[in-house]
């Protein structure tokens, strides 16, 4: 997002609280520290500690300060995870949410998924989450395909031991290296390589643990939710129906939406969240562009690429 003014950002932080507020209930400590956590990280507001400062932001005012219709759309992205924070999805904030779209007139696909989901279709809202992930990761429509087939394509005689041992010898690099840094993630993990047949595709397994040895976020519910929250930030594709909706409803739901991993409840660190997506907005790579190839920077040292790319530090304050 562009650079917002001292009034635009006090307006998208004040409606943020509004959201919160629509619950019904004192704010809650995640409520309090994502609107300061996106004020710090997000909004250019490191001043700002008290957010009962924040003007009471109705839709008509919103839209009266927000001109620009960049900021306005990503205005709305940091009220609807307003109605998430708290570890439900709650219908009255979501309905403060919508009130503030309709009045920007922003639509979006993660709108409709949150509206579906509350309205009791999650199988379709989750199915729709799922392909959006999917199309991401490809970076193009992934219809005709089959994600359950194409997410583990080394099964049987499709087998690719020479992939295998590709990967294994990134264990004989020096350990400052990136691509050792990688061996050592996924065999402390216990991930196999791709070319193994329990391997998932390395169009995304590969960019997904490269992405969290980057970042430094852990497998963690807390961790994996961080690292999908930076790769919204980085790559440009679907970044909330994609990657930000579906591992809140994985790993802060709790709701088991696919046999990839395990689904976790409390993830949604209200700090760090932002900051995840502060730190991936701010990354020169994109690491899910299908141009980007791992075996080119294999070699390189791992604290040299991560100030070539312009990644800050995980848990520390910009």
């Amino acid at each position: 997002m562009r650079a917002v003014s001292h009034r635009e950002s006090d307006a998208i932080l004040g409606a943020m609280r509004q959201v919160a507020l629509a619950g019904g209930r004192a704010l809650s400590h995640a409520d309090t520290a994502s609107i300061l956590a996106a004020g710090h990280y997000l909004l250019r507001r490191p001043d700002l500690t008290d957010i009962s400062s924040l003007p009471a932001m109705e839709p008509a005012d919103l839209v009266a300060i927000l001109k620009n219709r960049e900021v306005a759309a990503e205005a709305v992205k940091y009220l609807a995870i307003m109605a998430m924070v708290d570890g439900t999805l709650d219908a009255g904030k979501l309905k403060r949410v919508l009130e503030y779209s309709r009045a920007l007139d922003i639509e979006a696909d993660y709108l409709t998924d949150l509206v579906e989901a509350a309205s009791g279709h999650l199988a379709w809202a989750t199915a729709d989450m799922w392909r959006k992930n999917f199309d991401s990761i490809i970076s193009r429509s992934s219809e005709g395909l089959d994600p359950g087939i194409w997410i583990r394509p080394y099964e049987g005689a499709n087998a690719d031991p020479a992939l295998v041992a590709r990967y294994e010898a990134l264990g004989r690099l020096p350990q400052n290296t990136f691509g050792k840094a990688l061996w050592d993630f996924d065999k402390k993990n216990g991930y196999p390589f791709p070319g193994d047949p329990a391997a998932l595709n390395a169009a995304f397994g590969t960019a997904h643990d490269s992405t969290h040895v980057i970042s430094g976020y852990d497998t963690s519910a807390r961790g994996e939710l961080l690292v999908s929250t930076f790769t919204a930030g980085m790559h440009p594709i679907n970044p909330m129906s994609g990657h930000i909706l579906p591992v809140i409803f994985f790993f802060h739901f709790g709701e088991q939406l696919n046999d990839v991993g395990h689904a976790g409840k409390g993830g949604l660190d209200p700090d760090e969240f932002w900051h995840a997506w502060a730190r991936g907005e701010a990354m020169t790579v994109d690491i899910f562009d299908p141009k980007w190839n791992l075996w080119d920077w294999i070699e390189r040292d791992l604290e040299e690429l991560r100030r070539d790319w312009n990644v800050a530090p995980p848990g520390h304050r910009l």
